[in-house]
């Protein structure tokens, strides 16, 4: 199926803040397609009891019981800039979280309230990439690790819509960016997965976990 130049921005823009009539279902599709990556994070970031997490651009939240589930008494927060996100993220009910709306850049929490942090397809869309890291890294207890979860650069070319208002990575652009913050790159691990595409397409997509500690 061939989609218009106007059909691929507004899938561009959809897939960064999902909103209207639409953003549900994309926010679905997301959830499906992501659920691999959401769970490789999930394992890197080692969660343990009493941990608290903090989530930048969580989506509908459907991956978030997984994450309350991995050990006892976990406390989780969620940043999003999509109103509609966030309200189907606090539509689930789901006890000890919390759901807030931001800027992307400017994370209304205080200074070391979070063991750990993730993010998953998230970078692409970051305005100041290393401001954001800052950011995170304020909020971070010491210790704390920061997991970055994106497809690289050579699977996203693939995809006709990456075109329209994404800033694509591979490992080496993610290291060149961590060492611009006070972070320590601790672990890059890719994989690969089977997954439909948006444009509706079996394709193998190549991810990486990239592990930063405070």
């Amino acid at each position: 199926m061939a989609f218009t130049e106007d059909q691929l921005k507004e899938m561009a823009l959809q897939l960064s803040c999902p909103n209207g009539d639409n953003g549900v279902g994309v926010a679905d599709l997301m959830h499906d397609t992501n659920f691999g990556m959401s769970k490789s994070t999930i394992d890197a970031l080692k969660i343990v009891d009493h941990d608290s997490i903090l989530e930048l651009g969580h989506g509908n939240g459907k991956h978030i019981a997984t994450i309350m589930q991995t050990a006892e008494n976990v406390s989780y927060s969620g940043l999003e800039i999509s109103e509609l996100m966030k309200q189907e993220a606090e539509s689930l009910n789901i006890a000890h979280t919390s759901f807030h709306l931001y800027n992307g850049e400017i994370i209304p929490f205080k200074a070391e309230q979070f063991t750990k942090a993730m993010t998953v397809n998230t970078i692409y869309f970051w305005k100041n990439p290393v401001a954001l890291l800052n950011e995170v890294y304020r909020v971070l207890k010491p210790g704390g690790l920061f997991c970055i979860t994106f497809a690289q650069k050579e699977f996203m070319e693939m995809l006709p819509f990456t075109q329209h208002g994404f800033n694509l990575y591979d490992s080496a652009k993610l290291e060149k960016l961590v060492q611009q913050s006070p972070f320590q790159l601790i672990d890059l691990t890719n994989q690969t997965e089977l997954v439909k595409s948006k444009a509706d397409e079996m394709v193998e997509r190549l991810y990486t976990v990239a592990t930063l500690q405070k």
